[in-house]
């Protein structure tokens, strides 16, 4: 899957093609024939070819939302959600929210006028919740549908029920080539069954979309490079000094590979003579301020080249116009799952050849271009054919608790599109039962199981959150303020004008010794207090304006499902005058113990030289240079996050805990057997 940064606002492209254009433009009454004919459609077509804006449209024109049903089009990324919306309603001539809106995880961007709905595919899971058939909508568009996320997965194998119930549903699936046929024939009835009268045969169409693209001239290091982001900036001072016009894409794999290649690259700039320095390098990752993001769409001045270094963001889910030569460092971050040590990590790994082809294809986009790969021909050759399904490498905890809820009790035998190895389906379950999730015959427990479920967080969190209302914690005014603040992609942080000292400085003035989620909360309080539309008092603190108000706009949300459970936060807590000590324990050390009860299977604990290990001790982790614990000492801690970065293992958002306190709310987890874990 995509790497998992999350952006803070639409992306708006003022450049792009009229849709007339588009190589899908002549395929529209055909697109339109098939739909109304076969229950499925797989539509393949590169990226940039306009099946994205251009399906929607179509439909809606054909009269699809007259009955008063809408049209969804899921994706996999939040930032194609908002930005394709927004090209959509302006396509359309409505704004955002009204015929045309999207929908993502706290953000709803809709309203009774909505026809057409871009939507996570995450997010549509959880609508089946409520809505098990999903019949408020009459199409509905699984988009990249290639790049097998989790979710997309998973929505595909109850769309495949959902068909077998509702004649009149339609479903378009947008793939790359690889996938197409293995698309219908998942969707398709068995051979000999008949649904709705119709035979595998008449269930299912491809129908192929010649991309309008320039042909791309392909080159390859002869040999392997030990550093591609320093081979990235090369390349670029190369392109810029030997070829002709044209901006440059290069992919990597992170913001912090980004920030390191636009640094490096500003050195070499300066080195320029003055009638070279038309360069402007551009960074594009998910958590990036909606100015910069804008920067990528805006037209550059005459004779200057941008080189817009990305994520795979740029792969996919964007298109971007000007692109004439593409860097592929050949590297990307995956989210990966060990289910011996339990711990979900992103990690850097080759690319497949299919998305190695879909970089290279950026650049053929308005003539012919040039895609230099840092790395052999021989190693291209050795690639995978195509990015290894999520489901197969993921923690399946969230998802498993989500089909549970949805009434699907025999999680081995659900119709998956690809089966997930069975030990990472048996580590989920132990963790969910670990969690009081799930009853010993592997039921969700009431009410605890199913409110986990229902709640937009990740089922550790969740669970914290829920276990703050206990009289021994009494603490929720805190965690939902935590947990609001720990939903956020791009971080709390920013560096406004590049300076690390300044950041550092930031960061000191909240931090406290128990650890990074109560310096988070109070980063909330302070900012609470000086004001939501206090730009300057942000800046000043070195935050991030538009996230803060994000974690104020989540924290309501979080307290409105609360309250649906009949869950209600104390006025005076909400207004920072809660009960500072309960039966002897502080504030502090409550929220400690509280996420402990949630966090517990991400304990870590502290050696000599300043490292943690795991439980087990081993492996080793290291305190993310963004905490609290980066150089201070703890015995034991919790942690939400980690992830693989420069060959170590970091953890994020951590709280130093007692030892007792895991064995305490996690008995089954830590079974003690000679009193050592």
């Amino acid at each position: 899957m995509a790497e998992e940064e999350d952006p803070e606002g639409p992306i708006i492209p003022s450049l792009y093609k009229p849709p007339a254009l588009l190589p899908i433009a002549q395929l529209k009454e055909q697109l339109l024939y098939t739909i109304e004919t076969y229950p499925v459609t797989i539509v393949v077509g590169e990226t940039g070819s306009g099946k994205t804006t251009q399906i929607p449209k179509f439909l809606l024109e054909a009269g699809w939302c007259n009955t008063g049903q809408q049209i969804a089009i899921t994706q996999p990324r939040r930032i194609a959600c908002t930005s394709v919306a927004v090209r959509v309603a302006e396509e359309v001539g409505t704004s955002v929210g009204q015929k045309v809106g999207y929908s993502i995880r706290f953000e709803d961007v809709t309203s009774a006028a909505t026809q057409v709905k871009f939507v996570t595919d995450g997010l549509l899971l959880r609508e089946m919740l409520v809505d098990p058939l999903l019949s408020r909508y009459a199409v509905i568009m699984v988009d990249e549908a290639h790049e097998r996320s989790l979710s997309s997965d998973i929505l595909l194998s109850l769309l495949k029920k959902v068909l077998r119930k509702r004649e009149d549903l339609r479903v378009v699936v947008s793939s790359a080539t690889l996938e197409a046929e293995r698309f219908l024939d998942f969707l398709s009835p068995d051979q000999g069954e008949m649904i709705h009268g119709k035979s595998k045969k008449d269930f299912g169409y491809i129908i192929g979309i010649e991309g309008r693209t320039y042909p791309v001239e392909i080159q390859y290091l002869q040999e392997p490079t030990n550093n591609y982001i320093e081979a990235a900036v090369e390349a670029v001072v190369k392109i810029h000094e030997h070829e002709p016009e044209g901006d440059i894409l290069v992919f990597l794999t992170g913001r912090e590979e980004i920030d390191d290649a636009i640094d490096m690259l500003g050195d070499r700039i300066a080195e320029m003579s003055s009638s070279q320095r038309k360069l402007i390098p551009l960074p594009l990752y998910a958590g990036l301020p909606t100015e910069n993001q804008n920067m990528i769409f805006t037209k550059p001045p005459p004779g200057t080249r941008r080189v817009i270094f990305s994520t795979n963001i740029a792969e996919a889910s964007l298109t971007i116009d000007g692109i004439v030569f593409v860097i592929d460092s050949g590297y990307v971050k995956l989210r990966s799952y060990n289910a011996s040590l339990g711990i979900e990590t992103l990690s850097i790994v080759p690319v497949s050849k299919a998305s190695a082809t879909q970089r290279a294809g950026r650049a053929g986009r308005t003539r012919p271009g040039k895609c230099f790969r840092l790395y052999t021909e021989r190693a291209h050759q050795e690639l995978q054919e195509a990015t290894f399904p999520e489901l197969a490498r993921a923690n399946l905890a969230p998802v498993l608790l989500q089909l549970l809820n949805l009434g699907i009790t025999n999680l081995i035998r659900f119709d998956y599109l690809s089966p997930p190895p069975s030990s990472l389906v048996t580590r989920a379950l132990d963790l969910l039962y670990s969690l009081d999730a799930l009853d010993p015959y592997g039921r969700l427990t009431k009410p605890l199981g199913t409110r986990m479920a229902e709640l937009p967080l990740e089922p550790q969190l969740a669970r914290a959150l829920l276990k703050a209302t206990d009289p021994e914690f009494s603490c929720l005014s805190e965690m939902l303020s935590i947990a609001a603040m720990m939903t956020l992609q791009g971080h709390a942080f920013v560096s406004h004008d590049g300076g690390k000292k300044q950041l550092d400085a930031a960061r000191r003035r909240f931090a406290v010794a128990e650890g990074d989620h109560l310096m988070l909360y109070n980063v909330y309080g302070a900012f609470v207090q000086a004001g939501l539309g206090n730009t300057a008092w942000c800046r000043e603190h070195c935050l991030n304006h538009k996230n803060l108000v994000k974690a104020v706009s989540v924290r309501k949300q979080l307290a409105a499902h609360l309250d649906r459970f009949g869950i209600r936060e104390n006025v005076l807590a909400a207004a920072g005058e809660g009960v500072l000590r309960v039966g002897g324990r502080p504030l502090a050390e409550r929220v400690r113990r509280c996420l402990a009860t949630g966090f517990f299977a991400h304990a870590a604990r502290m050696k000599g030289d300043g490292s943690f290990t795991t439980v087990d001790g081993k492996t080793t982790l290291w305190a993310h240079p963004s905490s609290v614990f980066f150089n201070r000492k703890a015995d034991w801690v919790v942690y939400s996050e980690i992830m693989e970065m420069k060959g170590k293992i970091y953890i994020r958002d951590l709280s130093a805990v007692d030892m007792d306190w895991l064995t305490e709310y996690a008995p089954e987890y830590y079974k003690i057997k000679n009193g050592r874990r």
